[in-house]
């Protein structure tokens, strides 16, 4: 992310800069326009396809001495509109942690450009990885998903969701769309444009197929253990730009990312390769949201392992770089060591010369008036 200069100056209505610095009132005004809708009989039934999740499922159940009505979701084409709405709302929160949190500490530590734009970066990354992070976990918890892991296979196709997974769902693909426009609003450097767009591009690939295939509980363990991960080294690069000398957190990310790729590529072989081939239910049904065949499961497959193969690539890519980094500096500082040691013999060397030879003292000065 480029910096933003804050100018006195007013510029053209609808030109670059005036959507750039007013961007996040224009947003708001947008989502306020479908929230005014709710309020008036003629465009509530509108407004409410872009605010609330649809598709909704009730199932009765006899647990207990009473029937209990419990609510469950599907995914369809009007999931579009409510994506859409809370990607606007993305798009505000990123405004103000940016505006409220990490403008405020930016101007506090003079960062230099390059660390300017890290340091944004990783602020706004970790808010999101934190409560994805935490958000997911309790799902998994109220799910009973980590105690029962046969439950990631076991009953596909999974097209029902509780709210809180659908919703889950619905707000992480509004999040990493947000990302796409945050690039003008941010101005983002041309250099770092390719790479942005293709984690983002990665994100929703992999979070849509999820969401799409039914797959939606093998997607929310996955997400959940990338995001720990991800949210350790974006927190750590945090503390070191505030303290260059700590980076242990980088060690210890370095080893759980590297254990994140194995847990990752064992469920996913565990759950695609060996829990759907042997389910009851096998075939192709568009209708019934059933995409358990052979072709789809290995599209799914070849895919999570390419992706962690890209991942460990960039890994090593960027540990060469930091460790030769690294040796450089070491060795600077042994180049230095020796020239200032010597210098410091000369000076020292000098000033004797001077005292002994430079300076005349008053038994000589007697005898040079002789």
């Amino acid at each position: 992310m480029g910096i933003r200069k804050k100018t006195n100056k007013n510029p053209p209505v609808l030109s670059h800069e005036f959507v750039i610095q007013n961007h996040a009132d224009i947003v708001s005004c947008v989502a306020m326009v479908f929230l005014l809708g709710l309020m008036f009989e003629v465009t509530s039934k509108f407004a409410v396809l872009f605010i609330t999740v649809q598709y909704n499922v009730t199932i009765s159940t006899n647990e207990g001495p009473e029937e209990t009505a419990v609510n469950h979701f599907h995914h369809g084409i009007k999931d579009l509109a409510t994506v859409f709405f809370y990607m606007l709302v993305a798009i505000i929160m990123h405004a103000i942690i940016q505006e409220y949190v990490l403008d405020k500490i930016n101007r506090k530590k003079h960062f230099s450009k390059t660390k300017h734009s890290k340091f944004n970066e990783s602020g706004q990354l970790s808010a999101f990885y934190l409560f994805s992070f935490a958000w997911g976990t309790n799902i998994l918890l109220s799910e009973n998903f980590l105690s029962n892991p046969i439950a990631l296979w076991e009953g596909y196709p999974h097209t029902l969701m509780p709210f809180q997974m659908k919703f889950f769902y619905i707000c992480q693909m509004g999040y990493w769309l947000h990302s796409l426009p945050e690039l003008y609003f941010q101005k983002a450097k041309k250099e770092d444009i390719p790479r942005q767009l293709v984690y983002i591009f990665l994100y929703l690939v992999h979070i849509a197929g999820a969401y799409i295939l039914n797959l939606n509980r093998l997607g929310l363990i996955l997400l959940v253990l990338h995001y720990f991960v991800e949210l350790l080294f974006h927190v750590s690069r945090l503390v070191y730009f505030s303290n260059e000398n700590r980076q242990m957190g980088f060690t210890i990310w370095a080893v759980l990312f590297v254990i994140g790729r194995l847990l990752t590529l064992s469920l996913s072989v565990l759950t695609v390769g060996f829990g759907l081939s042997t389910a009851e239910n096998q075939g192709f049904d568009l209708a019934a949201g059933n995409f358990n065949i052979f072709f789809v499961r290995m599209t799914v497959l070849s895919a999570i392992c390419l992706t962690q193969a890209f991942m460990m690539w960039k890994f090593i890519n960027f540990q060469l770089r930091r460790w030769r980094e690294h040796a450089e500096v070491q060795t600077l500082k042994k180049k230095q060591a020796p020239a200032k040691s010597k210098s410091k013999k000369d000076k020292a060397n000098g000033v004797n010369g001077v005292s002994s030879h430079g300076a005349d003292s008053p038994r000589s000065r007697k005898e040079k008036s002789s």
